[in-house]
């Protein structure tokens, strides 16, 4: 796993288009510093769930707020930080290494998540005490 830290973490203008019809987000395979292989959304997250609860090995990922508003809580193992995400036009970039959940969902919220590669089972650390073994 990469030995990396929360000052990795970037919180990311998505490239829009305004006019008197409304806002346009474009993401593109060039929009990030990585190639696009997923897409999908969270929603209808009952109040108090939390999503997450786990890190990769490799995998990077975008969060975007399209709707409504969440807490996502980052850790690498020696520091943690939360981010409130609650705009269509900003992505949270998480790089490989990073402890995630995602919580406080407001209703009628929408996150959509973009990464860098298709689903693995062999890329996740679901358990927090491996997680923190795996970064020694």
């Amino acid at each position: 796993m990469k030995q990396t830290t929360l000052a990795d973490i970037r919180l990311i203008d998505v490239p829009e288009v305004h006019d008197k019809r409304g806002s346009l987000v474009v993401i593109e395979n060039d929009t990030f510093a990585f190639n696009i292989e997923r897409v999908y959304y969270l929603y209808d997250v009952p109040t108090g769930s939390k999503r997450g609860g786990h890190a990769h090995r490799q995998l990077y990922q975008l969060l975007i707020p399209l709707s409504g508003s969440f807490d996502v809580y980052l850790s690498d193992g020696i520091s943690e930080r939360t981010f409130f995400l609650n705009k269509p036009n900003k992505a949270l970039l998480i790089v490989p290494g990073i402890w995630r959940e995602i919580s406080n969902f407001s209703s009628g919220s929408v996150c959509l998540v973009i990464a860098s590669s298709k689903y693995d089972e062999n890329d996740y650390i679901r358990d927090y005490d491996l997680f923190l073994k795996s970064k020694i």
